[in-house]
């Protein structure tokens, strides 16, 4: 199997990343890291690893997001594909466990795990975020999956590194979309269109609240391009989603509002009283895991 990692200008992150990926207990894949033309260390600090499974691509020059994530994908050899943030992190056991339920199913195009919230010091700030609804726990259709999105309004299914998907599938849904904020959430709504979709309880890698990375700029841009990107999944799909789906989805806007707010202020310097405050509330919006006869989690949680 195949990590790439969309790489721009993370020297501070990107040696810890590749770590993460090498201490896999599952041990035969390649790591393809892009060098989206960086002015910083970043492959400095990649060229310090001497392990046989990395390798480093170059773009000539600076492209934009998506197509930097398109073309990291298309590096690829394996048929079965994760895409890992730059500073993001795996737990050790996410590609074995993934890479299982993929074998035993070959009908599914992806499976997803949850993720937990760290700051620039590794520091978990909140655990077990994403897939946080019985609905998408186990084996589940496009239907469901994309019901599910629309009333999110978020990324439910969890973000680039939770998730492992079939090169062909990606390559027959035409790969990412043109919306950079829609790049994971986005993606599965594309893959589930052609095979399963399998959600797994474990949290099983990290998402980086990294300093600076979420700006109020930023939070607006977010917002506009996931408006856009719903408008647009509901005009696909309006033979699947309803319109009681379109109403919670609405409902909930002052939530998605309040969470990328909470998540933009949990940005910043960890030493900061602005940031304690925000992962302290990231953290009390924690609830344990209910699971009912069958051993299947059951919560209304939401995402990130």
């Amino acid at each position: 199997m195949s990590v790439v990692v969309p790489l721009y200008q993370k020297e501070r992150y990107i040696g810890r990343t590749v770590a993460s990926v090498l201490a896999q207990t599952f041990t035969d894949f390649e790591l393809v890291i892009l060098d989206n033309a960086c002015t910083d260390r970043s492959a400095e600090v990649v060229r310090g690893f001497s392990d046989p499974r990395v390798r480093l691509e170059r773009n000539a020059e600076t492209v934009p997001v998506t197509e930097n994530f398109r073309l990291a994908v298309g590096h690829a050899h394996a048929p079965l594909v994760k895409v890992l943030n730059a500073d993001d992190l795996l737990a050790p056991t996410v590609l074995a466990e993934q890479v299982a339920v993929m074998d035993a199913d070959p009908t599914l195009a992806l499976v997803s795990c949850r993720h937990d919230l760290v700051d620039d010091d590794d520091r978990v700030i909140a655990r077990g975020r994403a897939l946080r609804t019985a609905d998408l726990l186990g084996r589940r259709d496009a239907t469901t999956v994309l019901r599910r999105i629309v009333r999110h309004r978020g990324s439910p299914i969890g973000v680039p590194g939770n998730m492992l998907f079939r090169r062909a599938a990606f390559d027959a849904v035409g790969g990412f979309p043109d919306n950079g904020y829609a790049l994971d959430v986005g993606l599965a709504a594309r893959l589930v269109t052609v095979g399963g979709f399998f959600g797994m309880p474990e949290s099983l890698s990290r998402f980086r609240l990294a300093s600076g990375s979420i700006t109020s700029s930023a939070r607006r841009r977010n917002m506009a391009l996931q408006h856009r990107f719903l408008r647009e999944l509901r005009a696909e799909h309006a033979d699947v989603v309803r319109r009681r789906d379109v109403a919670v989805g609405l409902a909930r806007e002052p939530v998605t509002w309040l969470r990328q707010r909470i998540m933009m202020i949990a940005s910043t310097d960890p030493s900061s009283r602005r940031h304690r405050a925000a992962a302290a509330l990231l953290a009390l919006r924690q609830r344990p895991v209910e699971r009912d006869q069958r051993g299947v989690a059951n919560t209304t949680m939401l995402s990130r």
